[in-house]
């Protein structure tokens, strides 16, 4: 192909690709199967391979690239990113609305949004190409993160506008993203992010942004800050604008006509936020008319002509009766608070990770002390401070031991850990949290062993290694408590069964460090075998997709044991599976109703589990996700099916039943 042909080859895939993306990520509205785009995708990834040269920067390849950084830029606002002043009652909110009138009755039209709760950013753009995204910093100076912002799909490459643009908003995490990259985090023994906005700041400011891309941020578009040539009139008009250009504007604004319509706003989102897929903290109100913001002016710090309405934080006070300390299965000792009971967004709550010994140190949390706690991001009980004003003098300083409370080995903390780690690898504690994780759901998935009957037969020295489980024998099993004849009969047929388990699943309940679920599942496709795996490379590993170098470390260490050697060849012998039989990844079957399709599976499924009504819809070409949305085709319902349902049904979605889901599968 000739270098013209090729050009313009590239600038009308590039075109109809952002188009396509914007259709997808701005507008939830897709017009093409994902089968299509990535087509079109790999066809312009190689051109642009063949004519390097013709490579612009509002091409999608440009998404995530370049190598990572090893710092951020300092960039200067021309125009202040000042912070708003709050209001935390309805007075303040009056207050504020006869301020922006001039103490007059003159009628003031007002627009409220949702206050998101991540990390406020700007975007250049100059002659319609996005050149620059910075971080507020201090308003007057923040840092270039320009290559991490590039990841967030919804962030338009280039519109079609002339002239400087520059545009102000909120990065955030959806609450489905914040929950999978904790669950992550969790698995490779990660200390969890605290709340969404945490998790947005942190991961747009790594220096690579393949983490940030990975991160799956969105972005809501609400302000400017330069705008050259904009004969707009009205803060509604701009949000159109922006709309209208490509840009991702929250869609739950409003224009009220008085401070009382604004008002019933902010009572109806008090109420109704946490129905939202993001995190919000607050509702930001604006003076509408632009020229009315202009005669208001600013104060040093903030507009005079907007404010921000601060939701209540939800926080309750309780007493702390004990510090608890448990060993997991990696040796990790996490400090664990135990409450008096005590109800809070929604839920009772008597316990509360304390994460670690600096944590404790540094908010002096002592035994009996009186603590506030909240739920970070509305998930996560979290200890917010110490009330020192209502120590009587008996409350007991914590100290961490300095030896396993479970085996006596002294606790050692690893160059750049918080944590302290028992390193015993015959530590009772860390056999008898693997074995329990190696029969759990996600892991071997054998029926009738949960955690009580896992501690019940390790107390009992029946098991002390994985393999034990599969020399467990009817008539010991019998003399135990709670052990009748079916319940036996169950137990020996579920763990006989677990035997033809897919290789994912037995990578997962090893309990490699850092190897979760899904990249259990990743190795599995890559490699087939067990065999295969132990003998693959450092170089090996890291050439596959989504297998980074901290992985495949751990799995190079973990195979080079002796004792992990011995296990594998014990579970050989036992007849254990160690090869992948689920679907390949090309595979899929074309013809299956599911197809192509976006599954989301709600309420209680009586057949299947929900796991292995995920596994069989995947096998079949379909995609399972968590949340209902335009995108959705079929939602499978089962009892007590809530939200999802209303909502599918007022979407217009395919509901099946779960007996029409066992239909086709049986077919």
């Amino acid at each position: 192909m000739d270098k013209q042909k090729a050009e313009n080859q590239i600038k009308a895939l590039v075109e109809l690709l952002n188009q396509y993306g914007y259709e997808y990520y701005v507008l939830d509205q897709p017009s093409v199967p994902d089968a299509e785009y990535d087509e079109l995708l790999r066809e312009l990834r190689q051109l642009e391979k063949e004519f390097p040269e013709l490579i612009t920067d509002d091409s999608p390849t440009q998404r995530v690239g370049g190598k990572p950084l090893d710092a951020f830029k300092k960039v200067q606002h021309n125009v202040p990113m000042l912070s708003l002043s709050n209001a935390f009652n309805e007075q303040d909110l009056r207050d504020f609305a006869k301020r922006a009138s001039g103490g007059t009755e003159e009628a003031v039209t007002f627009v409220c949004e949702l206050k998101i709760d991540g990390l406020a950013i700007s975007l250049t753009y100059e002659n319609g190409k996005f050149v620059r995204g910075a971080t507020r910093g201090d308003g007057n100076t923040g840092e270039d993160i320009t290559t991490n912002l590039k990841t967030i799909r919804s962030i338009p490459l280039s519109i079609k506008e002339r002239g400087t643009l520059e545009i102000r908003g909120e990065a955030f995490m959806p609450h489905k993203s914040f929950l999978a990259l904790n669950e992550a985090r969790e698995e490779q023994e990660e200390e969890p992010f605290a709340n969404p906005r945490n998790a947005a700041a942190g991961s747009l400011r790594q220096l690579d942004p393949k983490i940030a891309a990975k991160r799956n941020l969105d972005i809501f578009l609400y302000g400017v800050g330069e705008w050259e040539g904009s004969a707009i009139s009205s803060h509604g008009e701009r949000l159109e604008k922006l709309k209208e250009l490509g840009f991702k504007t929250n869609p739950e604004w409003k224009k009220c006509s008085t401070i009382e319509e604004v008002i019933e706003y902010v009572t109806y989102w008090t109420k109704e936020r946490p129905n939202l897929s993001y995190e919000i903290d607050g509702i930001v109100v604006k003076v509408d008319n632009l020229e009315q913001q202009e005669e208001l002016g600013y104060t040093a710090r903030s507009p005079r002509w907007a404010i921000a309405y601060k939701f209540p934080a939800e926080e309750a006070i309780t007493k702390l009766r004990d510090i608890e300390l448990s060993i997991g299965r990696t040796g990790v000792v996490t400090p664990t608070a135990i409450l008096d009971p005590v109800k809070i967004a929604g839920s009772t709550v008597q316990r509360a990770t304390l994460h670690n010994e600096d944590l404790i140190r540094e908010q002096d949390i002592r035994i009996g002390d009186t603590l506030v706690i909240k739920k970070a991001g509305d998930i996560i009980p979290k200890v917010v401070r110490t009330l020192t004003e209502k120590r009587t003098g008996e409350e007991k300083e914590f100290q961490m031991p300095t030896d396993c409370p479970a085996c006596g080995s002294e606790l050692v903390r690893l160059e750049e850990e918080v944590a302290l780690r028992c390193i015993n690898p015959n530590c009772p504690a860390q056999l008898m949290e693997g074995l329990i994780h190696y029969v759990s759901r996600n892991a071997m998935n054998i029926d009738g062993l949960g955690e009580k009957v896992v501690m019940q037969l390790f107390q009992e020295k029946l098991i002390h290694t994985m393999a034990d489980l599969y020399r467990l024998e009817r008539e010991e099993l019998l003399r135990l408590e709670r052990m009748g004849e079916k319940s036996v009969t169950n137990l020996l047929e579920s763990i006989e069964a677990s035997k033809e388990n897919s290789l994912e699943r037995l990578l997962f309940g090893l309990g490699i460090r850092f190897i979760g679920a899904k990249a259990a599942k990743t190795l599995a496709m890559e490699f087939k075998t067990m065999d295969a795996l132990q003998q693959a490379t450092f170089d090996d590993l890291i050439a596959v997709d989504e297998i980074g170098d901290k992985m495949a470390d751990s799995i190079v260490q973990y195979f080079s044991e002796d004792k992990v050697t011995e296990l594998l060849d014990d579970l050989r012998s036992l007849n254990l599976n160690m090869e992948y039989n689920g679907p390949r990844k090309s595979e899929a079957d074309n013809d299956s109703i599911f197809a192509g399709k976006t599954v989301v599976l709600t309420g209680k499924m009586e057949e299947f589990t929900r796991n292995e009504a995920k596994e069989l819809i995947e096998s079949m070409g379909g995609a399972v996700t968590g949340s209902v949305s335009k995108k959705t085709d079929i939602l499978i319902a089962g009892i007590d099916a809530g939200s999802k349902y209303d909502k599918a049904q007022k979407l217009g979605i395919d509901i099946w039943n779960e007996q029409q889901l066992k239909t086709v599968v049986e077919e």
